[in-house]
Protein backbone atom coordinates (compact mmCIF):
# COMPACT_ATOMS: atom_id res chain seq x y z
CA UNK A 1 0.00 0.00 0.00
CA UNK A 2 2.92 2.30 0.57
CA UNK A 3 3.80 2.45 -3.15
CA UNK A 4 0.38 3.52 -4.53
CA UNK A 5 -0.21 5.87 -1.59
CA UNK A 6 3.17 7.49 -2.08
CA UNK A 7 2.54 7.84 -5.83
CA UNK A 8 -0.85 9.47 -5.20
CA UNK A 9 0.62 11.88 -2.64
CA UNK A 10 3.46 12.81 -4.98
CA UNK A 11 1.05 13.37 -7.87
CA UNK A 12 -1.23 15.58 -5.76
CA UNK A 13 1.80 17.52 -4.50
CA UNK A 14 3.07 17.94 -8.05
CA UNK A 15 -0.27 19.27 -9.33
CA UNK A 16 -0.58 21.66 -6.37
CA UNK A 17 2.91 23.00 -7.02
CA UNK A 18 2.11 23.42 -10.71
CA UNK A 19 -1.13 25.28 -9.93
CA UNK A 20 0.68 27.56 -7.49
CA UNK A 21 3.46 28.31 -9.96
CA UNK A 22 0.97 28.86 -12.80
CA UNK A 23 -1.09 31.24 -10.68
CA UNK A 24 1.88 33.55 -10.07
CA UNK A 25 2.92 33.34 -13.72
CA UNK A 26 -0.51 33.81 -15.31
CA UNK A 27 -1.27 36.69 -12.94
CA UNK A 28 1.55 38.51 -14.74
CA UNK A 29 1.01 37.22 -18.27
CA UNK A 30 -2.74 37.55 -18.82
CA UNK A 31 -3.11 41.32 -18.22
CA UNK A 32 -0.04 42.01 -20.34
CA UNK A 33 -1.31 39.84 -23.19
CA UNK A 34 -4.62 41.71 -23.18
CA UNK A 35 -2.95 45.14 -23.19
CA UNK A 36 -0.67 44.17 -26.07
CA UNK A 37 -3.63 42.82 -28.04
CA UNK A 38 -5.50 46.10 -27.55
CA UNK A 39 -2.45 48.06 -28.76
CA UNK A 40 -2.22 45.79 -31.77
CA UNK A 41 -5.91 46.15 -32.65
CA UNK A 42 -5.67 49.95 -32.38
CA UNK A 43 -2.65 50.01 -34.66
CA UNK A 44 -0.45 51.57 -31.99
CA UNK A 45 2.33 49.03 -32.37
CA UNK A 46 2.99 50.39 -35.86
CA UNK A 47 3.15 53.93 -34.45
CA UNK A 48 5.53 52.80 -31.73
CA UNK A 49 7.82 51.44 -34.46
CA UNK A 50 8.26 54.88 -36.10
CA UNK A 51 11.01 56.07 -33.70
CA UNK A 52 12.96 52.89 -34.50
CA UNK A 53 13.30 53.67 -38.21
CA UNK A 54 16.44 55.86 -37.81
CA UNK A 55 17.93 53.22 -35.52
CA UNK A 56 17.60 50.60 -38.23
CA UNK A 57 20.07 52.58 -40.34
CA UNK A 58 22.72 52.24 -37.62
CA UNK A 59 22.55 48.45 -37.85
CA UNK A 60 22.30 48.34 -41.63
CA UNK A 61 18.64 47.37 -41.90
CA UNK A 62 15.81 48.78 -44.03
CA UNK A 63 13.52 51.18 -42.16
CA UNK A 64 10.61 48.71 -42.48
CA UNK A 65 12.43 46.30 -40.18
CA UNK A 66 11.75 48.68 -37.29
CA UNK A 67 8.16 47.44 -37.32
CA UNK A 68 9.39 43.83 -37.13
CA UNK A 69 11.56 44.54 -34.10
CA UNK A 70 8.86 46.63 -32.40
CA UNK A 71 6.40 43.76 -32.85
CA UNK A 72 8.89 41.34 -31.30
CA UNK A 73 9.57 43.61 -28.33
CA UNK A 74 5.91 44.34 -27.59
CA UNK A 75 4.42 40.99 -28.56
CA UNK A 76 6.52 37.91 -29.31
CA UNK A 77 8.88 36.29 -31.81
CA UNK A 78 6.11 34.48 -33.70
CA UNK A 79 4.22 37.71 -34.34
CA UNK A 80 7.40 39.44 -35.51
CA UNK A 81 8.04 36.60 -37.99
CA UNK A 82 4.56 37.09 -39.45
CA UNK A 83 5.29 40.81 -39.90
CA UNK A 84 8.69 40.01 -41.42
CA UNK A 85 7.17 37.62 -43.93
CA UNK A 86 4.69 40.28 -45.03
CA UNK A 87 7.42 42.92 -45.48
CA UNK A 88 10.41 41.01 -46.84
CA UNK A 89 9.04 41.07 -50.41
CA UNK A 90 9.15 44.87 -50.45
CA UNK A 91 12.29 45.11 -48.31
CA UNK A 92 14.56 42.20 -49.34
CA UNK A 93 17.34 41.23 -46.94
CA UNK A 94 20.73 39.58 -47.13
CA UNK A 95 21.71 36.74 -44.80
CA UNK A 96 23.84 39.23 -42.85
CA UNK A 97 20.86 41.56 -42.38
CA UNK A 98 18.58 38.69 -41.39
CA UNK A 99 21.19 37.64 -38.82
CA UNK A 100 21.46 41.16 -37.41
CA UNK A 101 17.68 41.47 -37.14
CA UNK A 102 17.27 37.95 -35.75
CA UNK A 103 19.93 38.46 -33.09
CA UNK A 104 18.37 41.75 -31.99
CA UNK A 105 14.98 40.03 -31.76
CA UNK A 106 16.43 37.17 -29.69
CA UNK A 107 17.93 39.63 -27.19
CA UNK A 108 14.90 41.94 -26.94
CA UNK A 109 11.46 40.34 -27.41
CA UNK A 110 8.28 39.77 -25.37
CA UNK A 111 9.42 42.59 -23.09
CA UNK A 112 6.10 43.37 -21.34
CA UNK A 113 5.77 39.78 -20.08
CA UNK A 114 9.42 38.92 -19.52
CA UNK A 115 10.34 42.21 -17.82
CA UNK A 116 7.36 41.84 -15.47
CA UNK A 117 8.50 38.34 -14.54
CA UNK A 118 12.00 39.66 -13.86
CA UNK A 119 10.56 42.48 -11.75
CA UNK A 120 8.47 40.03 -9.72
CA UNK A 121 11.69 38.15 -8.97
CA UNK A 122 13.47 41.24 -7.64
CA UNK A 123 15.52 42.91 -10.41
CA UNK A 124 14.51 46.47 -11.25
CA UNK A 125 12.40 46.74 -14.40
CA UNK A 126 14.02 49.91 -15.78
CA UNK A 127 17.54 48.47 -15.72
CA UNK A 128 16.43 45.16 -17.24
CA UNK A 129 14.63 46.99 -20.06
CA UNK A 130 17.64 49.21 -20.75
CA UNK A 131 20.02 46.24 -20.62
CA UNK A 132 18.06 44.21 -23.14
CA UNK A 133 17.27 46.97 -25.61
CA UNK A 134 20.75 48.47 -25.32
CA UNK A 135 22.44 45.08 -25.71
CA UNK A 136 20.28 44.27 -28.75
CA UNK A 137 21.31 47.52 -30.43
CA UNK A 138 24.96 47.02 -29.50
CA UNK A 139 25.24 43.50 -30.84
CA UNK A 140 23.26 44.45 -33.96
CA UNK A 141 25.69 47.31 -34.60
CA UNK A 142 28.77 45.14 -34.01
CA UNK A 143 27.49 42.35 -36.25
CA UNK A 144 26.67 44.88 -38.98
CA UNK A 145 30.21 46.29 -38.84
CA UNK A 146 31.81 42.82 -38.88
CA UNK A 147 29.68 41.43 -41.70
CA UNK A 148 30.04 44.59 -43.80
CA UNK A 149 33.75 44.99 -43.06
CA UNK A 150 34.62 41.42 -44.00
CA UNK A 151 31.92 41.16 -46.69
CA UNK A 152 30.32 38.14 -45.03
CA UNK A 153 26.88 36.63 -45.73
CA UNK A 154 25.99 39.16 -48.42
CA UNK A 155 23.89 36.68 -50.40
CA UNK A 156 20.08 37.10 -50.56
CA UNK A 157 18.44 35.62 -47.50
CA UNK A 158 16.88 32.18 -47.77
CA UNK A 159 13.72 31.95 -45.69
CA UNK A 160 12.50 28.46 -44.88
CA UNK A 161 9.21 29.56 -43.36
CA UNK A 162 6.10 30.75 -45.16
CA UNK A 163 2.99 32.44 -43.74
CA UNK A 164 1.25 29.05 -43.89
CA UNK A 165 3.92 27.26 -41.85
CA UNK A 166 1.83 27.06 -38.71
CA UNK A 167 2.19 30.65 -37.52
CA UNK A 168 -0.79 32.74 -36.45
CA UNK A 169 -2.17 35.04 -39.14
CA UNK A 170 -1.28 38.71 -38.94
CA UNK A 171 -5.00 39.53 -38.53
CA UNK A 172 -7.21 37.27 -36.47
CA UNK A 173 -10.58 37.65 -34.81
CA UNK A 174 -10.82 38.36 -31.10
CA UNK A 175 -12.47 34.96 -30.36
CA UNK A 176 -9.76 33.16 -32.37
CA UNK A 177 -7.09 35.10 -30.49
CA UNK A 178 -8.69 34.28 -27.12
CA UNK A 179 -8.92 30.58 -27.97
CA UNK A 180 -5.29 30.63 -29.10
CA UNK A 181 -4.16 32.27 -25.87
CA UNK A 182 -6.10 29.76 -23.75
CA UNK A 183 -4.39 26.96 -25.66
CA UNK A 184 -1.01 28.64 -25.11
CA UNK A 185 -1.66 29.00 -21.37
CA UNK A 186 -2.78 25.36 -21.18
CA UNK A 187 0.42 24.35 -22.96
CA UNK A 188 2.46 26.40 -20.52
CA UNK A 189 0.71 24.69 -17.59
CA UNK A 190 1.51 21.30 -19.11
CA UNK A 191 5.11 22.33 -19.58
CA UNK A 192 5.28 23.53 -15.97
CA UNK A 193 4.01 20.16 -14.74
CA UNK A 194 6.68 18.48 -16.84
CA UNK A 195 9.34 20.88 -15.57
CA UNK A 196 8.45 20.30 -11.94
CA UNK A 197 8.43 16.54 -12.49
CA UNK A 198 11.75 16.74 -14.29
CA UNK A 199 13.27 18.82 -11.51
CA UNK A 200 12.15 16.27 -8.91
CA UNK A 201 13.63 13.43 -10.95
CA UNK A 202 16.87 15.34 -11.46
CA UNK A 203 17.08 16.10 -7.75
CA UNK A 204 16.19 12.51 -6.82
CA UNK A 205 19.06 11.12 -8.89
CA UNK A 206 21.36 14.06 -8.03
CA UNK A 207 21.65 15.02 -11.70
CA UNK A 208 21.17 18.67 -10.76
CA UNK A 209 24.39 18.40 -8.78
CA UNK A 210 26.22 17.26 -11.92
CA UNK A 211 24.60 19.99 -14.05
CA UNK A 212 25.53 22.64 -11.53
CA UNK A 213 29.10 21.44 -11.49
CA UNK A 214 29.27 21.60 -15.28
CA UNK A 215 27.79 25.09 -15.31
CA UNK A 216 29.78 26.36 -12.37
CA UNK A 217 32.98 27.27 -14.30
CA UNK A 218 31.00 29.61 -16.56
CA UNK A 219 28.93 31.02 -13.71
CA UNK A 220 32.05 31.40 -11.57
CA UNK A 221 33.72 33.24 -14.42
CA UNK A 222 30.81 35.67 -14.45
CA UNK A 223 30.63 35.88 -10.65
CA UNK A 224 27.20 34.25 -10.19
CA UNK A 225 26.71 32.24 -6.98
CA UNK A 226 26.17 28.46 -7.10
CA UNK A 227 22.59 28.57 -5.77
CA UNK A 228 21.48 30.51 -8.85
CA UNK A 229 22.49 27.67 -11.18
CA UNK A 230 18.99 26.17 -11.33
CA UNK A 231 17.43 29.49 -12.30
CA UNK A 232 20.10 30.05 -14.95
CA UNK A 233 19.63 26.57 -16.46
CA UNK A 234 15.83 26.99 -16.64
CA UNK A 235 15.97 30.41 -18.25
CA UNK A 236 18.80 29.83 -20.69
CA UNK A 237 17.43 26.56 -22.04
CA UNK A 238 13.63 26.98 -21.81
CA UNK A 239 13.05 30.73 -21.72
CA UNK A 240 11.78 33.29 -19.25
CA UNK A 241 8.09 32.93 -20.11
CA UNK A 242 8.00 29.12 -19.78
CA UNK A 243 10.28 29.07 -16.75
CA UNK A 244 8.89 32.30 -15.29
CA UNK A 245 6.76 30.69 -12.60
CA UNK A 246 9.64 28.57 -11.39
CA UNK A 247 11.98 31.56 -11.51
CA UNK A 248 9.61 33.65 -9.37
CA UNK A 249 9.20 30.79 -6.90
CA UNK A 250 12.93 30.22 -6.54
CA UNK A 251 13.53 33.94 -6.08
CA UNK A 252 10.84 34.14 -3.39
CA UNK A 253 12.15 31.08 -1.56
CA UNK A 254 14.90 33.14 0.04
CA UNK A 255 17.47 30.46 -0.73
CA UNK A 256 19.18 32.62 -3.34
CA UNK A 257 20.80 35.98 -2.67
CA UNK A 258 19.05 38.83 -4.49
CA UNK A 259 22.34 39.78 -6.15
CA UNK A 260 22.57 36.33 -7.74
CA UNK A 261 18.91 36.48 -8.78
CA UNK A 262 19.69 39.80 -10.47
CA UNK A 263 22.76 38.43 -12.26
CA UNK A 264 20.95 35.25 -13.33
CA UNK A 265 17.91 37.17 -14.64
CA UNK A 266 20.15 39.60 -16.50
CA UNK A 267 21.98 36.67 -18.11
CA UNK A 268 18.64 35.12 -19.04
CA UNK A 269 17.45 38.37 -20.54
CA UNK A 270 20.40 38.38 -22.94
CA UNK A 271 20.33 34.69 -23.86
CA UNK A 272 17.36 32.41 -23.19
CA UNK A 273 15.20 29.79 -24.90
CA UNK A 274 18.46 28.74 -26.47
CA UNK A 275 17.12 26.00 -28.73
CA UNK A 276 13.57 26.91 -29.85
CA UNK A 277 14.02 30.65 -30.44
CA UNK A 278 17.41 30.26 -32.11
CA UNK A 279 16.06 27.72 -34.57
CA UNK A 280 13.11 30.01 -35.39
CA UNK A 281 15.56 32.73 -36.43
CA UNK A 282 17.57 30.21 -38.47
CA UNK A 283 14.36 29.36 -40.35
CA UNK A 284 13.94 33.00 -41.39
CA UNK A 285 17.48 33.18 -42.71
CA UNK A 286 19.69 34.03 -39.73
CA UNK A 287 23.19 32.59 -39.33
CA UNK A 288 24.39 30.88 -36.14
CA UNK A 289 27.52 33.03 -36.06
CA UNK A 290 25.37 35.87 -34.75
CA UNK A 291 22.25 34.15 -33.42
CA UNK A 292 24.15 31.79 -31.12
CA UNK A 293 27.89 32.39 -30.85
CA UNK A 294 28.07 36.19 -30.87
CA UNK A 295 25.00 36.43 -28.63
CA UNK A 296 26.43 33.91 -26.18
CA UNK A 297 29.80 35.65 -25.97
CA UNK A 298 28.12 39.02 -25.48
CA UNK A 299 25.90 37.68 -22.69
CA UNK A 300 28.81 36.14 -20.77
CA UNK A 301 31.00 39.23 -21.24
CA UNK A 302 28.22 41.67 -20.32
CA UNK A 303 27.20 39.86 -17.12
CA UNK A 304 30.84 39.36 -16.11
CA UNK A 305 31.40 43.10 -16.46
CA UNK A 306 28.15 43.88 -14.64
CA UNK A 307 29.13 41.68 -11.67
CA UNK A 308 32.46 43.46 -11.31
CA UNK A 309 31.09 46.97 -11.75
CA UNK A 310 28.15 46.47 -9.37
CA UNK A 311 30.51 45.15 -6.69
CA UNK A 312 32.11 48.61 -6.62
CA UNK A 313 28.84 50.54 -6.46
CA UNK A 314 27.25 51.72 -3.18
CA UNK A 315 24.66 49.33 -1.75
CA UNK A 316 22.07 52.12 -1.70
CA UNK A 317 22.48 52.66 -5.46
CA UNK A 318 22.23 48.93 -6.23
CA UNK A 319 19.15 48.45 -4.06
CA UNK A 320 17.40 51.36 -5.75
CA UNK A 321 18.34 50.84 -9.39
CA UNK A 322 19.53 47.25 -9.88
CA UNK A 323 17.84 44.79 -7.54
CA UNK A 324 15.32 44.46 -4.77
CA UNK A 325 13.25 41.88 -2.93
CA UNK A 326 10.85 39.62 -4.87
CA UNK A 327 7.26 40.90 -5.00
Amino acid sequence: MTGPTSLKENTVSLVKDALSVSYHLFKVMIPVLIVVKVLKELGLIRLLAVPLEPVMGLVGLPAEMGLVWATAMLNNIYSSIVVLLTLVGDAPLTTAQATVLGTMILVAHSLPVELKIAQKSGPRLLFQAAARIGSALFIGWVLHLVYAGFELHGEPVRILLSPEAGLSPARETIPAWAVGQVKNLASIFGILVGLLLLMRILERFRITVVMNRLLRPILRLMGIGPKASTIAIIGVTLGISYGGGLIIREARSGRIDKRDVFYALTLMGLIHSLFEDTMLMVMVGGHLSGLLWARGLMAVAAVSLLVRVSARLPASFCNRWLWGDPR
